[in-house]
């Protein structure tokens, strides 16, 4: 079965965060400039979403934007962790990360809080992931891992974001193509979640994991440095930063993924702030500094907004949803 593109298909009390925007009365007829915003990374720094919340934060800071955009990172579970301080979060100036990692882990944790009982702001970006091994593997290509596990099973282990997540489901998409039934899959599939990409680096850069999954942003500089080897992407077609990597589909399994990133606001913020974080993160979107951003991280641009990105949020935990009961992760 091919998904193509789902992207265009850890405790933690509530949280005072600092450099806090003062809250500024509106109503739907006034226009609210912001002037310091919070961002929230809902996972360990050195992963996806930490790298994409801190480049926004430099950008609109940088850019002029906002005079601050501090980022706070708030770990655990998928992002639900964060998924439940945003729900009490009192200032409207706020940004959550989110994305498909999220959609998963929610269903997967049966969480109390869920991604669209928020305000959804953007969409900004969608990656490719890589399928990588450690220097010293033996497993020369895709398939020699695919195998492994189809053959060995639980003495194969994969490392990758959190239960439910993007990674999570490509490789079960991985051994359902190969022919595992999803009871086949639960039954073979010895899957290490971590909490950001710095988790995972150290776990393949220690030979702890057979192979790991990740954006190619996140792994790019080892395989580029040679401590890392990389066997497939889960993009329709090669990506530009890894430009003699073959695709999951050259190497003869019809899995295509890509992995989606964007902002939510927290619930029941008033109209002008929801579109005054709305015009912020366009004016982010359209600015030269972020498309350098986009190319430098190898980032595709998937940019929607407000009503738009609500629509395709709503189609996507559905998408998502029936993914996950079809390989048997829910």
């Amino acid at each position: 079965m091919r998904i193509r593109a789902l992207a265009a298909v850890a405790t933690v009390g509530a949280l005072a965060l600092a450099g806090c925007a003062a809250p500024i009365p509106s109503t739907p007829d006034e226009t609210v400039t912001i002037t310091d915003l919070n961002v929230i990374v809902p996972a360990d720094p050195g992963g996806g979403w930490d790298q994409t919340g801190r480049a926004l934060a430099d950008t609109l800071t940088g850019e002029d934007l906002v005079d601050s955009a501090p980022v706070t990172n708030i770990p655990g579970a998928g992002g639900t962790v964060g998924l439940a301080s945003l729900a009490t979060e009192s200032d409207p100036y706020t940004l959550m990360m989110t994305g498909l990692v999220m959609v998963g882990a929610v269903e997967t944790n049966a969480s109390a809080n869920r991604i669209e009982d928020n305000t959804p702001i953007a969409r900004l970006t969608e990656e490719a992931l890589v399928v990588v091994v450690p220097d010293a593997s033996p497993y020369d290509t895709l398939e020699d891992l695919v195998d492994d596990i189809v053959e060995n099973g639980q003495d194969v282990t994969i490392t990758g974001g959190s239960a439910g997540g993007a990674d999570h489901i490509l490789v079960g998409l991985l051994l359902g193509a190969a022919g595992l039934s999803p009871a086949e899959i639960t039954e073979n599939l010895n899957y290490i979640p971590n909490s950001g990409g710095g988790e995972a680096v150290t776990l393949l850069l220690g030979n702890n994991v057979s192979a790991g999954i990740s954006g190619v942003g996140e792994f790019v500089e080892h395989i580029e440095a040679g401590t890392m080897r990389a066997l497939a992407v889960s993009s329709e077609a090669p990506v530009e930063l890894l430009p003699d990597v073959p695709t999951i589909i050259d190497e003869g399994y019809d899995v295509s993924l890509t992995n989606w990133r964007g902002v939510i606001a927290p619930p029941e913020i008033d109209d002008a702030d929801r579109a005054a974080l709305i015009d912020l993160v366009t004016q982010l979107h359209d600015s030269a500094a972020w498309a350098a951003v986009l190319e430098e991280k190898g980032w595709s641009d998937a940019f929607l907004t407000g009503d738009e990105f609500s629509s395709y949020l709503e189609g996507n935990i559905t998408d998502v949803t029936t993914t996950l009961k079809d390989i048997g992760l829910i």
